[in-house]
């Protein structure tokens, strides 16, 4: 994933403008490689929704994100500040989705990699503490999920300054970030229809029984050990 010298808290979510100065003629982000091949998670997410959820609607977010970022900078540079306050939502919602949709490939793998096999040590420990067990976890994120009205993202979240682990859900594209800033996403799970609806049509609580068998997490945990040590 391409991107600018300017930080991704600062670009990526509409918020702290005045700080972003003059940013033309820097790199643009770019749509990131999976790690597995499109039809690697199936049947729990078919081929095809995985190749048009990537090269299509993931794709899009970057498209209008770089294209945000660009009338931005022209609007800074014209200190147009009417430009500039409107710009907001779409680089929150773009850029969200670019972030939302990057984290999202990495929470999940294949069955034959580990898929949904459960964590363990300091992760594995930290979700019985705080929720009492895996199961109990699981059965909350998925009703959190379910519960969602419209489109949205449901997170397995740690707040780094209470060491504490958390289920919560954003709306539509907004990153984790925008419910604290000390929150970090060890998964997220991207209940948007187009996720899932070619395949589970509107029965979006299989979706969410399903995925559990391709979470990936190792890579849970070693987002947690980073961010806990």
């Amino acid at each position: 994933m391409a991107l600018r010298s300017v930080s991704k808290k600062s670009l990526g979510l509409g918020l702290g403008l005045a700080q972003l100065g003059h940013v033309r003629g820097l790199q643009s982000f770019s749509l990131p490689d999976l790690p597995y091949d499109y039809g690697a998670l199936e049947p729990v997410i078919s081929g095809e929704i995985m190749q048009l959820h990537h090269q299509k609607h993931h794709q899009t977010y970057i498209t209008n994100y770089n294209k945000a970022l660009d009338q931005l900078d022209q609007a800074l540079a014209k200190s147009d500040s009417s430009s500039i306050v409107q710009l907001q939502s779409a680089i929150k919602f773009n850029g969200g989705g670019h972030v939302n949709h990057s984290i999202f490939w990495k929470n999940l793998t294949p069955i034959r990699e580990g898929g949904g096999e459960p964590p363990t040590a300091s992760l594995g420990w930290a979700i019985d503490k705080h929720f009492g067990s895996l199961e109990v976890l699981i059965q909350r994120v998925n009703a959190e999920g379910a519960a969602l009205q419209g489109s949205g993202w449901v997170w397995l979240a740690l707040d780094k300054e209470l060491k504490k682990l958390s289920v919560e859900t954003t709306a539509n594209q907004d990153p984790l970030v925008t419910k604290g800033s000390a929150l970090v996403p060890l998964f997220g799970i991207d209940v948007w229809e187009h996720a899932y609806y070619l395949q589970y049509k509107n029965v979006k609580a299989d979706y969410l029984k399903n995925i559990w068998k391709v979470i990936n997490w190792k890579y849970a945990s070693e987002v947690y050990e980073k961010e806990n040590p």
